[in-house]
């Protein structure tokens, strides 16, 4: 049995405990054939809460479970004790309650028809609609760098019964195990339960673990040998607490919408920038021995509607994308990820062309498995599974946490409903043999088989739990099992001495913090205050003020629950993707320790209303004023300050822009100088004040995490270079990122439809095509010394031809046997006793194996070609091999070591014609290809090589589904410091 025995072994376990461990240095070694219906489940009972994804049951901190309960709703919007009940109430009707009257009106009609069907319509999921069907699904053990894990897979999978095939391909349950997710064990084979955590910047619900950088602070520092070194610290991080599968990096969003709630959790507004940060992020996770899985596949842009229930409406919004697009923007970074040797993929929420993206065949079969040639295990989001035997068939080998349509409801689309789809000849052999194969060749290709057993076997597993913060906790707390024991070790796996893992937390959000501005060369200060302007007389100290609530600590970094509220110091977004800080060094800590007091009187006013007009002094009387705003958003299933998810706007919250207007035109009465500090989760629009001569620098901090004031101070204080750039576009106003960029706020449809009709004309693209002039420009940001750029050439490796190579031949993959096994042999064991809402693989009864015929979907009988465009992981190999390469000298011409980032953008020729259509080919402006980050000495110069594959060279041809390199016309080489300050330039 896959579960059952080994569920009571590990309660002995558990309870004897198991000593706590400690390290001294991260390098000590580490000892379903019937569907359910959507009208099944009640969703419209007025008795039921909404449920909401990965809300976590944790003991004194909060006692839900999935369910976003009212009291959680209320504490949500308690930062502020003194606002009115009627606010209260307003801000919480809006936008849901205009979400569910803008639906009722456009469902009211239909309803009236109900004869007709209508109601049906309503609360049914739609038809698949523009995306074509890919079948059957490609089989893993294809690849050669596989085929080692793939022999081994093929030994332990054979041997597997049914019900351990099934049991590790469903999770058990949401908060049935320590981990936000858990499969079921296939222990007759030695094969164990698998820990999945969240997520991509931290240990989600760990103790002892760092709070790192956001991955929009990562992006920011242009530093691919950073990027890897936060990988491989998280990677270890993660394998000390026992978890298999880490739920990042994420690149989906990627940040079509400068609004979108989960922006910060990808690298920035570029597919090249993401591709590259999460492949050095996969690897540095895989690296440590972990799984990393590369999410959320795919064009997942926006919170509203992302999500069936969570919204008022029953089913998810519609990203509707074309093919090129989807190609050459959103499924770049997953294809460079794929290649990176990523062993896990996480599909999306929302659908894709009218269909949900964990049952989209298309994409998950035909682009993902077939074109992209991933070996790994796709899984599915938190409930994003939305059918049963379809989701198997359309290329889902996972789900998580296992659940149904609903959180914890026990009623799984797979588990013994995926048992029965298998009896019964719905769901063939052949395909459930090939997802327990992913999931167990990812298991051996990290090397996780050399890891100690899970208890009873050995004290191997995860040492922490994710729903208490107590040493005993519950073992299965989502059950109505009352058995407990040590579920919390508290393992410090932060790293200590040299490789504290804080050290290197500094350093990313150092060099993510972006310098725009920086007149009179204010910047850098000393600890005496502005450079030039220094005093030591005791009686006449250089004084600075502090102002916003963004520069302290407020009520403390975990005040709220997956950091889901606006309060003190900004280091993160909320949601899932968040983690408990386990300290947070706010910039008035740092400030305090950083000047000398000898010269400097400091005050703060940690506030974004100070008494100004009751004291006007503590602005007139200042020499120096840093000023401190902020902005946030995260995941969807929290609101907050009248934010849910997506941002509302691009200003700052909690009237910042109001603020800096203040201090910078009353700082010394109009003849101080301000310094603004902006933390956000994007772009900020700064339009209310950037030009207020008053304001002389201005620096992005994006979401430093731990160490956030003293990364702060070595800029300000120039004790690191300011090397931080603009991984997206700062516009003048939301509008200017064109109607692409604007998040869906109401429902314009039962099922809201997003068209991505701007193609590829996504962020900086946007502007340069409509000649859109920015603040502040993709790639931009200041350093303490200057560079000049010289001496461009190019050499060209490869003459051009239209078409790669023909794709490779490929490994044959693991051969099973397929016939289907005697019912009996899946029944529950005499005696087995059942949790509550826990998900197992057997049977009740043989008799309840029905065989009838199943509705494939259509295009199911049609097997597809292989795809002229795959051949290996990330797709054809020659698409990666280098056709040009470009030098260009950069030279440090100022007085101080600095940090530049040379950056090289593409333009396509003009009048590329597809043959076959003589259709014009359409182009960005010019579009970025690579980039390098060079650290330089005063007078310092250096060649920089970057190379130019055929990949970046062609774009994706509808017609022939292949990549088409351009052989007619001239392509454009541009070398500069950002998208629009790009000295050099050659033709080739």
């Amino acid at each position: 049995m896959a579960s059952a025995h080994a569920l009571e072994e590990s309660h002995e376990a558990l309870l004897k405990g198991r000593e706590k461990h400690s390290r001294t240095s991260p390098d000590d070694d580490f000892s379903s054939d019937d569907e359910l219906e959507l009208d099944e489940l009640d969703d419209l009972d007025a008795d039921k809460k909404p449920l909401h994804r990965r809300r976590m049951v944790r003991t004194n901190r909060r006692i839900e479970s999935g369910a976003r309960s009212e009291a959680y709703k209320a504490d949500s919007y308690s930062a502020s004790p003194q606002r009115s009940w009627l606010e209260l109430i307003r801000r919480r009707l809006r936008p849901r309650m205009t979400c569910l009257l803008i639906a009722a009106i456009l469902s009211g009609g239909l309803v009236l028809l109900l004869a007709g069907g209508s109601l049906w319509v309503y609360k049914s999921a739609p038809k698949d609609g523009q995306s074509p069907p890919w079948y059957p699904s490609p089989r893993g053990g294809t690849s050669q760098s596989w085929e080692d894990s793939y022999r081994k897979a093929e030994g332990m999978v054979g041997r597997m019964s049914l019900v351990g095939k099934v049991n590790v391909t469903t999770g058990t349950g949401w908060s049935q195990n320590f981990c936000v997710g858990n499969t079921g064990p296939a222990t007759a084979v030695g094969f164990p339960s698998l820990c999945l955590q969240d997520g991509p910047l931290g240990l989600r619900f760990a103790d002892h673990s760092t709070a790192f950088p956001a991955g929009i602070t990562t992006g920011a520092t242009f530093n691919q040998d950073l990027m890897y070194k936060r990988g491989r610290a998280h990677g270890l991080e993660a394998r000390l607490k026992g978890i298999n599968v880490l739920l990042g990096p994420c690149m989906g969003p990627l940040g079509r919408m400068p609004a979108g709630g989960r922006n910060w959790e990808g690298f920035g507004s570029d597919p090249v920038l993401q591709a590259v940060a999460a492949a050095e992020t996969i690897k540095g996770i895989q690296d440590a021995g972990v799984m990393a899985t590369a999410k959320h596949w795919v064009a997942n842009e926006q919170e509203h509607f992302r999500q069936s229930f969570e919204w008022g409406l029953p089913n998810a919004m519609s990203s509707n994308v074309d093919d090129r697009t989807l190609h050459e923007v959103y499924a770049w970074p997953f294809a460079e990820s794929v290649r990176a040797g990523v062993a896990s993929v996480m599909c999306s929420y929302q659908m894709v062309n009218n269909s949900y993206a964990c049952g989209n065949s298309k994409i998950l079969n035909g682009i993902l498995k077939d074109e992209l040639g991933f070996q790994g295990f796709v899984q599915s989001d938190w409930l994003a599974q939305r059918s049963g035997v379809a989701s198997a068939l359309a290329g889902l080998d996972m789900t998580m946490p296992g659940d149904g349509l609903r959180w914890m409801d026990g009623r799984s689309l797979w588990g013994t409903r995926l048992t029965e789809a298998a009896l019964n000849g719905s769901i063939p052999m052949e395909r459930l043999n090939d997802m327990a194969t992913r999931i167990v060749a990812a298991w051996y290709q990290l090397g996780q088989d050399t890891w100690p057993a899970p208890p009873p076997d050995g004290d191997g597993g995860p040492n922490f739990s994710s729903f208490t913060d107590e040493e005993t906790g519950l073992v299965h707390p989502g059950s109505d099992d009352k058995t407990t024991a040590v579920v919390n070790k508290f393992v410090d796996v932060q790293g200590q001495g040299k490789d504290f893992h804080g050290r290197l937390a500094q350093q990313i959000a150092a060099e993510g913090t972006v310098l725009v501005k920086n007149e009179d060369e204010i910047l850098p200060l000393t600890p005496r205050g502005r450079p030039g302007r220094e005093r030591s007389d005791e009686g006449n100290k250089f004084r600075v003020a502090i102002f916003g609530e963004d520069a302290g600590p407020g009520r403390g970094p975990n005040a709220c629950a997956d950091r889901g509220c606006n309060q003190g110091t900004l280091a993160s977004g909320w949601g899932s993707g968040a983690v408990d800080f386990p300290y947070l060094v706010t910039p008035l800590k740092a400030l305090e320790a950083k000047f000398d007091f000898k010269s400097v009187y400091m005050t703060s006013y940690l506030s974004n209303n100070p008494p100004f007009k009751i004291s006007p002094s503590i602005l007139a009387d200042q020499d120096l004023c840093i000023v401190f705003i902020n902005s946030i958003a995260g995941e969807g299933f929290i609101a907050s300050d009248g934010i849910r998810g997506d941002r509302n706007d691009l200003y700052a919250n909690k009237d910042g822009d109001r603020l800096v207007r203040s201090v910078a035109k009353g700082c010394g009465k109009g003849d101080g100088e301000t310094i603004v500090v902006v933390h956000a989760v994007g772009p900020v629009i700064l339009e209310r004040w950037i030009d207020l001569p008053g304001v002389k620098a201005v620096l992005l901090a994006n979401l430093p995490g731990e160490e956030s004031g003293n990364a702060l101070v070595d800029v300000l204080f120039g004790d690191v270079d300011a090397s931080g750039r603009l991984p997206y576009t700062v516009g003048k106003s939301l509008s200017d990122y064109g109607p692409g960029g604007q998040v869906l706020y109401y429902p314009n449809s039962v099922v809201p439809q997003q068209n991505f009709s701007e193609g590829l004309y996504i962020d900086y693209r946007h502007f340069d095509a409509h000649n859109t002039t920015p603040r502040y420009e993709f790639g931009f940001g200041l350093s303490y010394t200057t560079f000049a750029f010289s001496n461009i050439s190019l050499t060209v490796l490869k003459p051009k031809s239209p078409l790669p190579s023909p794709p490779p031949s490929q490994l044959k993959p693991p051969s099973y046997d397929t016939s289907i096994p005697d019912p009996a042999t899946a029944l529950f064991p005499p005696n087995f006793r059942k949790l509550k809402n826990y998900i197992y693989p057997y049977i009740n009864r043989v008799r309840d194996i029905k065989h009838g015929t199943y509705p494939y979907p259509h295009g199911y009988d049609v097997p597809q070609p292989p795809s002229p465009a795959g051949g290996a992981p990330g797709g054809n190999p020659d698409l990666y091999e280098t056709h040009a390469r470009v030098n260009v000298t950069l030279t440090n011409t100022g007085n101080r070591t600095g940090k530049q980032v040379v950056q090289l953008y593409l333009s396509f020729p003009d009048n590329v014609i597809e043959p076959s259509t003589g259709e014009k080919i359409d182009f960005p402006v010019r579009v970025l290809r690579a980039f390098e980050k060079v650290e330089l000495r005063a007078g310092e110069s250096r060649v920089v090589s970057l190379g130019l594959t055929r990949k970046d060279l062609s774009f994706w041809s509808v017609v022939r589904q292949n990549w088409v390199l351009p052989t007619e016309g001239r392509f454009v080489v541009w070398v500069g410091a950002s998208s629009r300050d790009l000295p050099c330039r050659v033709e080739f």
